[in-house]
């Protein structure tokens, strides 16, 4: 069987790179990263996920009176980061980094929209009730092996590697390193200690680029 290999990049957007409403430290250190990936030919398929909140949605501290950015709240009746308003449906914070070579994309994925639940992940929401179709176009496309990276490590993609592992049986997933950022070291430690202990394999852009 063929090896179709597909490049996901997790919401490498303005708002969560420095100057955004909700950046990642460092967050725009991984647009050469991923660039060079996109540049490397290694990849038949590039993918994205973008953040694409309503205004007013029910992850931000704005939409619950009383509440602060950064605390716990409930959402739906399921416990919920409460976050600062960020990439807001049409907004620039919502747009991907000006520096990421978009055009060669192929699918850009929009998530979070439903203003009842989050959307950490690129294939599902939190509540993993809806999806968003994601899985199904890669398993059509006939992708065999999946590199993740992106923003930011200790949520949306670790949540997408799991998703993609548990909802594209067979396919194998990865993690890239150096072409994510979390937003700290705690969170980035555990995300990739759970990662692996799923069976997914970390690993370096300079890995994926020698093949």
């Amino acid at each position: 069987m063929a090896l179709m290999k597909a490049l996901l990049l997790v919401d490498i957007q303005n708002g969560f790179c420095p100057g955004g409403n909700l950046p990642v430290p460092d967050g725009d250190e991984v647009v050469p990263v991923a660039n060079r990936l996109i540049d490397s030919g290694r990849y038949d398929l590039i993918v994205a996920s973008q953040d694409w909140h309503p205004p007013g949605h029910g992850s931000f501290a704005s939409a619950h009176p009383g509440a602060a950015p950064f605390e716990m709240g409930e959402l739906s009746g399921k416990p919920q980061m409460m976050w600062p308003d960020h990439c807001i449906q049409g907004t620039l914070d919502a747009e991907l980094h000006p520096q990421l070579k978009s055009e060669e994309i192929d699918l850009i994925q929009q998530k979070g929209e439903d203003p009842r639940i989050d959307s950490y992940s690129a294939f599902r929401d939190n509540d993993q009730d809806a999806t968003t179709g994601l899985s199904n176009f890669l398993q059509d496309q006939g992708v065999t092996d999946l590199d993740v990276c992106g923003l930011a490590t200790d949520y949306c993609v670790k949540f997408s590697a799991l998703d993609a592992l548990e909802m594209m049986p067979g396919v194998r997933v990865r993690f890239i390193e150096d072409a994510s950022r979390g937003i700290t070291p705690e969170g980035v430690a555990a995300a990739i200690d759970e990662m692996r202990a799923h069976g997914i394999a970390v690993i370096k852009s300079t890995d994926a680029l020698r093949e």
